[in-house]
């Protein structure tokens, strides 16, 4: 990579926002922009954009899809080029009659509801749907589209996040690899939170204070409304999870009159292995661990799965405060059941090993304008959003020392069991937040891995300031959201002058944890390199 290039921001604002509006309607504007035809204007005349004409709201219309935008809506635009309808449940190509909801002139966009195909695009396949409720909840949106053509759609996603939020010229971006893939594209969630409210109207205060009489709709929002679409079966959840909501729901339905307003329902997978008779099964990894939850705190039912050496058997807790525990690998984690732990056990396994494979700096190289960071071999992992330790457990082996800082007390607890579980020396964890991770680090920077995984919020500007301070030789860069990601990667890139210290990319990858939605993983991983500090030069002027 070049790095004589100018590294500008192009107007680029570290708090520009990064939330579904902005990025729907960073991809709205450039559709707008590639269909505006090239028309030369006189010197000195100012052209007065046109009102455009606009159908009345819940009129039906038929448009044509042009593409899918990051949010997982189609993109139709208007006949005359200067305004888009957004289609859920659409690809490119797709010729469909839709009903239309809201305008948003000066945004150039309307919101439309879906309501059938007339001639379908090529991509469009809707074999592939295996969920009766497609089209109308808001819960997934690409299952008509193939396995194959939702990853590469989720590569261009991480790619317009980078060009659209990041401001960095695109010789600093590296090429985005291919996405990597969940081994299951159904029956992978180990987590669903279906919910239920209380009707509206004038009787809610009264529904509220009596109590419920009737079973209200039990599982997620309509798309575009917000109505709650009854949902009887999941085919994203795991076996267990589905047979959980089935039970759940029966349970909600026999004891209505016990609630007085709507409920969130928690149902999460917990694993337990339960060894067979055999002298080669590894006393290390706790098989038959004792979760100690109560028979309230699950919904009862029982999967069992067999292999090699044991049988797994998962059950469906529905308590948030109650244990649930996940293997990756013969990697052992115990979490409160309502705090934060991935949702897709399936593509953990590849997922850890591509990180534990790149955790370690490769070889030095240098360029004319930089030299890049060649220091002792990296010995040490800061891990800060540690959660429950599913990176500083994973990769702990190949350091001398590892510490994991999160501001939840609860998860620092699941840690510390976790590491001592899994037998790991070595291994600290903090109750800490993550903004003030760096006032004490006990590990030097030139030998440190930093690995991050914040909220979708991304990292706010003191831990960005003081990750740069510290100089960290290299950065693991995890997000569920691939837009504030590329923002946070920005700062680092452009780094800090006064301290000589700035980023390399080394490389972009989004991973599909969700696959039949829009959502994607980011994995960025950064390099540390030096530059003249700002003084020096000032110094020999």
């Amino acid at each position: 990579m070049n790095h004589s290039k100018k590294q500008k921001k192009s107007g680029f604002e570290r708090d520009k926002s990064t939330g579904f509006d902005e990025v729907l309607q960073a991809d709205i504007d450039k559709l707008i922009q590639k269909k505006e035809p090239e028309t030369d204007i006189p010197s000195g005349e100012v052209l007065t954009p046109t009102k455009p004409t606009l159908p009345e709201p819940f009129t039906e219309i038929e448009v044509t899809v042009s593409e899918i935008s990051s949010t997982g809506d189609g993109l139709a635009l208007s006949d005359n080029g200067d305004h888009v309808y957004v289609v859920p449940f659409t690809v490119p190509g797709d010729k469909v009659l839709v009903k239309v909801v809201r305008h948003f002139p000066v945004l150039k966009y309307t919101m439309a509801d879906f309501i059938k195909v007339i001639e379908p695009g090529q991509q469009r396949k809707d074999e592939m749907i295996g969920c009766k409720y497609f089209g109308e909840c808001s819960g997934c949106q690409l299952q008509m589209l193939s396995y194959e053509d939702q990853l590469a759609h989720k590569k261009r996603i991480v790619e317009k996040a980078y060009a659209n939020f990041s401001g960095l010229i695109p010789e600093l971006i590296p090429a985005i690899g291919d996405t990597f893939p969940s081994p299951l594209q159904y029956g992978y969630r180990t987590k669903l939170t279906p919910h239920f409210s209380v009707p509206g109207g004038r009787s809610r205060k009264h529904k509220e204070s009596q109590g419920l009489t009737e079973v209200p709709p039990i599982g997620y929002t309509y798309k575009n409304q917000r109505r709650d679409l009854d949902i009887e079966d999941c085919p994203l959840g795991t076996d267990v999870i589905r047979e959980g909501l089935k039970s759940e729901r029966k349970k909600v339905a026999q004891n209505i009159h016990k609630y007085k307003k709507g409920a969130t329902i928690l149902l999460r997978e917990t694993t337990a292995r339960i060894p067979k008779d055999d002298p080669n099964i590894n006393p290390a990894i706790p098989v038959n661990y004792d979760l100690q939850n109560t028979p309230e705190q699950e919904s009862g039912d029982i999967i069992r799965v067999k292999h090699d050496n044991y049988t797994e058997e998962k059950r469906c807790v529905t308590d948030p405060n109650a244990v649930s525990v996940e293997y990756v690998d013969d990697y052992f984690f115990s979490n409160k059941a309502g705090a934060f732990f991935q949702n897709n056990n399936s593509i953990l396994s590849g997922f850890t090993e591509y990180i534990r494979q790149r955790a370690l700096a490769p070889p030095s190289s240098s360029s004319s304008s930089s030299t890049s960071t060649a220091a002792s071999p990296i010995k040490y992992l800061l891990d800060a959003y540690s959660g429950s330790g599913l990176f500083t457990i994973t990769l702990s082996p190949l350091f001398k020392s590892s510490l994991g800082v999160d501001v939840a007390g609860d998860s620092i607890v699941s840690a510390r069991q976790n590491a001592r579980i899994n037998r790991l020396r070595n291994t600290g964890f903090a109750a800490a937040d993550a903004t003030t991770l760096f006032a004490d680090v006990p590990y030097p920077s030139d030998q440190t891995l930093l690995v991050i995984d914040p909220p979708r919020k991304g990292c706010s500007e003191d831990f960005l300031r003081q990750m740069l301070e510290y100089g960290p030789r290299r950065v693991v860069y995890v997000s569920c959201n691939v837009h504030t990601q590329a923002r946070d990667v920005a700062v680092m890139v452009q780094g800090n002058e006064k301290l000589g210290v700035r980023y390399d990319i080394e490389s972009i990858r989004g991973f599909d944890f969700f696959p039949q939605t829009g959502h994607v993983e980011g994995v960025a991983i950064l390099n540390k390199v030096t530059i003249p500090k700002a003084v020096a030069k000032e110094e020999k002027a």
